[in-house]
C-alpha cells in the first residue's frame, strides 16, 4: 500500500474533504476519492473521517491508498495515421479528442488501445503495462507527431535526447490579440497551481521551462504563432504563452471562459515537427505533420477577415 500525506494550508480552510483531496490530488477522480473516506483510508490528525468533513488550516491528512488493479487494456483495431515506422520506432499523427495513454476514465479509444493492435507485442515496455512505447505525450485535444518507441533501447535512447533537450520539437498554434515583438523566449518555472491544483502555473519551486516562439502571421484580434520547446513541462506552451498575457485560442483553462467565435474543441494547438538522433543509424531525422482541418479552416476565416 501507498501512503500520502498532505499538510492543509490557509486557503484550503474549512473545505470538505473529497472536494479538498481531489484539488490536491488531481490525478485521482472525486468518486474515488469518496469512496477512499468511506473506506476508512483517509484520517485527518489520525482521525477517521467522512467525505463531507470539513478541513482546517494546518490539519494533517494521511491518504492510505490500496494496492491499485491492473487495468484491462486492450489491442482495439482504430486507424493511424502512420508518418514513419521502422523497428525502432513510431512516428503517428495524432487527432484531435485522442487520449494517448488509459487511465482510470480513458480505458479505451487511446493511442495506446490502437498501438497494441498495430504493434501486437513490438513495444517499449519501460513506462509499465498502461503506457507501452510512449516515451511522450501531448494533451487530449492537442494533435500532431508523437514519437513511439518498439523497444526498450530505443526508449532509452529517446528519453536521454528529451531529458538533455536535443530533440526538435515546434509547435503551431493560434493565440488570443497581437504580440508586440515578433520573436522571443519565455522563461519561468513550472509545477503545479497553488489553489487550483488540476492546473499548472509559474511557480518559484516549479521545474525549470523555455519556450521560444516567434509570429507566423498576424491578424486584427489573433496571432498565429510557431513555438520551439526547450523544455517538456506539461501545458507548458499553454501556460507560457497565457503568461504574457496571449493564452490560446480556444483554451479555456488557461484563457478566456467565454466561447469564441469560432466552434473549438479545446486549445488549438498543433505539434507540428519532431527531429531527433535515431536509435539505430544515429542519424538526425525530423518529420512534420500537416496542420488539421480545424485549424487550416481558422486560418483561413482570419485571412478572410472573418
Amino acid at each position: 500500500m501507498e501512503e500520502i500525506t498532505l499538510f492543509v494550508e490557509k486557503e484550503n480552510n474549512q473545505m470538505r474533504i473529497d472536494k479538498y483531496l481531489c484539488e490536491v490530488l488531481p490525478e485521482y477522480s472525486r468518486s474515488y476519492l469518496q469512496k477512499l473516506c468511506k473506506e476508512s483510508c483517509v484520517t485527518v490528525n489520525k482521525k477517521e473521517v467522512k467525505a463531507n468533513y470539513k478541513v482546517s488550516e494546518g490539519d494533517t491528512v494521511l491518504l492510505t491508498l490500496p494496492e491499485p488493479k491492473s487495468l484491462d487494456i486492450s489491442p482495439e483495431d482504430i486507424p493511424l495515421d502512420i508518418l514513419y515506422e521502422d523497428e525502432d520506432v513510431l512516428l503517428v499523427n495524432k487527432p484531435k479528442g485522442m487520449v494517448v495513454h488509459p487511465s482510470a476514465g480513458h480505458t479505451s479509444g487511446t493511442l495506446v488501445n490502437a498501438l497494441l493492435y498495430h504493434c501486437k507485442d513490438n513495444l517499449s515496455t519501460i513506462n509499465g503495462v498502461l503506457r507501452p512505447g510512449i516515451v511522450h505525450r501531448i494533451d487530449m485535444d492537442t494533435t500532431g507527431v508523437l514519437i513511439v518507441c518498439k523497444n526498450d533501447y530505443s526508449h532509452q535512447f529517446i528519453s536521454e535526447q528529451l531529458k538533455e533537450h536535443t530533440i526538435t520539437r515546434k509547435y503551431h498554434l493560434i493565440v488570443y490579440d497581437n504580440l508586440k515583438e515578433d520573436e522571443g523566449t519565455i522563461t519561468g518555472p513550472i509545477g503545479r497551481h497553488p489553489r487550483e491544483r488540476k492546473k499548472m502555473a509559474i511557480v518559484p519551486n516549479g521545474k525549470n521551462a523555455v519556450t521560444h516562439y516567434k509570429v507566423l502571421e498576424r491578424f486584427s484580434n489573433y496571432t498565429y504563432v510557431e513555438c520551439q520547446l526547450e523544455t517538456g513541462r506539461t501545458h507548458q506552451i499553454r501556460v507560457h504563452m497565457a503568461s504574457i498575457h496571449h493564452p490560446l485560442l480556444g483554451d479555456t483553462v488557461y484563457g478566456p471562459q467565454k466561447k469564441s467565435q469560432f466552434s473549438l474543441q479545446g486549445q488549438t494547438l498543433h505539434a507540428m515537427v519532431l527531429g531527433f538522433i535515431h536509435p539505430t543509424t544515429k542519424e538526425y531525422m525530423e518529420f512534420s505533420s500537416p496542420l488539421p482541418k480545424y485549424f487550416q479552416e481558422i486560418l483561413s476565416k482570419l485571412r478572410n477577415g472573418i
